[in-house]
């Protein structure tokens, strides 16, 4: 796929995957039903969700993971919730306009263009990360749980590259 197609996957699942609601309650769901996921995948994860309001709603370490891990989930959360779209789709537009972060005038350190960070669309934009598998796995974990919490059978999907 040409990054061009990428993109169109990219935003095409985040249109598909939107909330009619979210809770904490729903965030405890989701947040199971990734942890699970990755144990099932043999993966050691970090998983968060966390509101735009800063206000963690769901996180969970499984074995494994560390605070790198957690300061990774934390630049992809800033990603999300500054251009509400997934990571992934950051990295890919960066890609396609050959530019970096620095272009867009944002401090590495604070904020990360890579997958494993998907942005939970109601009003408001939240945000689900994981950190732990490569970026491309990351990313599709999250719209593997995301599709079906939401219980949508067909979601255009990323291999890893």
């Amino acid at each position: 796929m040409t990054i061009e197609e990428l993109s169109s996957v990219l935003q095409m699942q985040e249109e598909i995957l939107q909330f009619s609601s979210f809770t904490n309650a729903d965030a405890w769901e989701l947040g199971n039903l990734i942890v699970a996921e990755a144990a099932k995948r043999g993966a050691a994860v970090l998983v968060r969700i966390r509101l735009n309001n800063g206000y963690t709603v769901f996180q969970y370490g499984m074995d494994g993971t560390n605070l790198y891990h957690e300061q990774w989930l934390t630049r992809k959360e800033n990603t999300v919730r500054l251009t509400e779209k997934s990571s992934l789709r950051m990295y890919m537009d960066l890609r396609e306009r050959g530019e970096s972060l620095a272009d867009r005038f944002l401090d590495e350190k604070e904020y990360a263009a890579c997958g494993g960070g998907f942005p939970i669309r109601v009003e408001e934009v939240g945000a689900v990360a994981v950190s732990g598998l490569g970026q491309v796995s990351d990313h599709d974990l999250l719209v593997k749980c995301i599709s079906k919490y939401l219980h949508v059978a067909e979601v255009p999907r990323i291999r890893a590259m």
